[in-house]
């Protein structure tokens, strides 16, 4: 029993779960917040474009109620989260990736040989690997997209 217990407490403690624990508590506090803008901001703005108000809209069938307005304000609640936490993310991502250098174009220092298809030195005239013979074409076939070696 307390070998399963330690690996319990060893599986708890790492790092990754406690990151989840703290991400689904704000999470929770999150949706809370998109909930009230849109129960309380977006749907009556809403209402006042296409009078009515999602919240009322009830589909009775026998006793049972349908309550679709709410499924309808449960659907606009996720829309306003997906965007909220896509903004979220980028405007991070764009935070950290501030002060990173972007790398630069390195400079092009190997060429595909035509006739095995290896990779070989640009300034190689003979493939060392099939012994064939590199020719240069001239720059003006380049541009229509046949390869720079015959």
């Amino acid at each position: 029993m307390k070998k399963i217990i330690g690996e319990f407490k060893e599986f708890i403690m790492r790092g990754n779960v406690l990151d989840l624990a703290v991400g689904v508590i704000i999470g929770g506090a999150f949706k809370t917040i998109v909930d009230s803008l849109t129960n309380d901001i977006i749907s009556p703005i809403l209402g006042l474009f296409g009078g009515l108000d999602f919240s009322s809209m009830v589909l009775s069938i026998g006793g049972v109620n349908l309550k679709y307005g709410s499924f309808i304000t449960a659907i606009i609640n996720f829309l306003i989260m997906a965007v909220v936490i896509f903004i979220f993310v980028k405007i991070v991502n764009s935070v950290i990736s501030f002060g990173k250098k972007k790398p630069a174009d390195e400079p092009v220092t190997t060429k595909v040989c035509p006739y095995c298809c290896t990779e070989i030195d640009i300034n190689a005239t003979k493939c060392p690997h099939c012994t064939s013979e590199l020719i240069e074409i001239e720059p003006e076939t380049l541009e229509s997209g046949e390869p720079d070696v015959i």
